[in-house]
């Protein structure tokens, strides 16, 4: 083939540290759309982006010119440089190291931009732990359950 086409949509879920700031009710909007600007930036496409005071979920179709890794680390280092420069409250902010990204087939992607856009309904019936361990299961993905929550 003399084309490389590729079409990988993604769900990331990644949360702070946990003697980090809260993301602030006030902040929020910006941080959402100045991660969607990352996205962009790295020439993938932004489809849902939204979390709660301590986590982000994103939706994005991925470029076929940037790995995942290197996604998620441009994502997560620019939006916490960023977020340190709003205001003194962020001076200690980090994301955690880690973070879960699921595959999204084109017949769940509706599905999953609903579930992400609802973020905050969600939780006031579920924690972002117990959340992200029913991804994890959910998705049938191997983990040790010692390093997930460990920052």
């Amino acid at each position: 083939m003399s084309q490389s086409l590729s079409k990988l949509s993604i769900h990331l879920v990644f949360h702070i540290k946990y003697n980090s700031p809260y993301i602030k009710k006030e902040n929020k909007e910006q941080l959402l759309r100045y991660i969607n600007g990352i996205i962009q930036n790295c020439q993938s496409i932004p489809i849902a982006i939204n979390g709660t005071r301590n986590h982000i979920h994103i939706l994005c179709v991925m470029s076929k010119n940037i790995s995942l890794k290197d996604l998620v680390n441009k994502i997560k280092s620019n939006s916490s440089r960023w977020l340190r420069k709003q205001d003194t409250y962020y001076e200690g902010f980090h994301w955690q190291g880690g973070y879960g990204a699921f595959s999204v087939s084109s017949s769940l992607i509706n599905k999953t931009k609903k579930y992400i856009d609802n973020q905050e309904a969600h939780h006031k019936k579920i924690d972002s732990k117990n959340e992200y361990l029913l991804l994890l299961n959910k998705h049938e993905m191997g983990y040790d359950q010692s390093y997930l929550f460990d920052e």
